[in-house]
């Protein structure tokens, strides 16, 4: 049983199913909204560790999208300041558990890291399907919907 602090966008897709699986493996969830949240550099720094700075970002994210901003092109530190203006740049989720921090939900990474088996075999078939499914995309491309209710 782990303690998940988890960052990221509400009514996300993605967030939602990451989520569940985490629940159903018994672990307790504590949804943060990445976009409110009062980020610093430092803090935002820690969650990424050693990834290259291409990875930091979030690919579906408008700017990105259309080229304004080019992941592979940024330095860290002009990262750091675009995404604390601008948080939907922020690869989701931001997860920290006890003192370590981990950004993106690598299915195999975190199994290894606090178990995605669900504790009750209901679960089983759920924790399954959602394993299979690509859990790092916010949605898939034919439901952009749910991006537009904010505007």
């Amino acid at each position: 049983m782990a303690r998940v602090i988890f960052y990221s966008k509400p009514g996300c897709q993605g967030g939602t199913k990451q989520k569940v699986l985490l629940t159903a493996a018994g672990h307790e969830v504590i949804p943060y909204n990445l976009l409110t949240e009062p980020w610093t550099v430092e803090r935002l720094r820690s969650f990424f560790g050693d990834r290259p700075v291409a990875e930091w970002f979030n690919r579906s994210s408008p700017k990105v999208k259309s080229g304004e901003v080019v992941p592979e092109k940024i330095d860290a530190e002009t990262a750091l300041t675009l995404m604390l203006k601008e948080p939907l740049l922020i690869r989701r989720p931001l997860l920290e558990i006890g003192n370590r921090r981990e950004v993106g939900f690598d299915v195999e990474k975190i199994d290894a890291w606090i178990g995605l088996k669900p504790v009750d075999e209901s679960l089983q078939e759920i924790s399954e399907n959602l394993m299979k499914q690509d859990l790092q995309s916010c949605s898939h491309a034919k439901e952009h919907s749910h991006h537009h209710h904010n505007h």
